[in-house]
């Protein structure tokens, strides 16, 4: 049976370690932003010695590129993007500390085994619900590469952002045990 978890960030292994497929899980606290253009950005950062933009550790990253906000709003709809393009950067991340990704979509091998060896977690959000998840969203500003627009990494301050637990820290994937159960009927 499904739980509710309220998590705040920075995240621990202890957060994280508690968390299995399928939970429900509201995020609170600051997240960052990053999409395949950042996290090109931020591992061509590593690769030259340079520090990043953003502290990564105890951190989560949602993969959003969000629509520019109405007149009183701090942003506009923010749906996730789908994961797998991030996942040749993801591993990397993964172990400078950041402990969970927000996006949609299933993971690459590598990306769930350094899930595991790495303490993280991947939660999914609800595509097509943009508008819906910017509520949850309290305020945003730009950290890094403004040049890349929507892309850009964000700072987001969230409260009771709806995700899900795709990819536990023990390797289990919520849409392989899904289909089998699916299967099974």
């Amino acid at each position: 049976m499904p739980r509710t978890r309220r998590l705040t960030t920075p995240l621990s292994d202890q957060d994280v370690e508690a968390l299995e497929i399928g939970d429900n899980v509201l995020v609170n606290g600051v997240i960052y932003t990053a999409r395949d253009a950042a996290h090109k950005r931020l591992i061509d950062l590593l690769e030259a010695g340079q520090p990043l933009p953003v502290d990564l550790r105890g951190q989560v990253m949602f993969y959003v590129g969000p629509s520019p906000a109405r007149p009183g709003r701090v942003i506009g709809a923010a749906g996730p993007t789908t994961s797998y393009r991030m996942d040749p950067y993801a591993p990397q991340l993964l172990r400078l500390g950041l402990k969970a990704m927000i996006g949609k979509g299933k993971r690459s091998q590598e990306v769930i085994d350094a899930m595991v060896a790495c303490k993280a977690v991947y939660l999914g959000a609800i595509g097509g619900a943009g508008a819906l998840i910017s509520q949850s969203i309290k305020a945003a500003e730009i950290v890094a590469y403004e040049d890349l627009g929507p892309e850009a990494i964000r700072r987001l301050v969230v409260e009771d952002l709806p995700t899900i637990v795709i990819n536990d820290c023990q390797g289990n994937d919520f849409y392989d045990v899904s289909l089998k159960r699916y299967a099974r009927r």
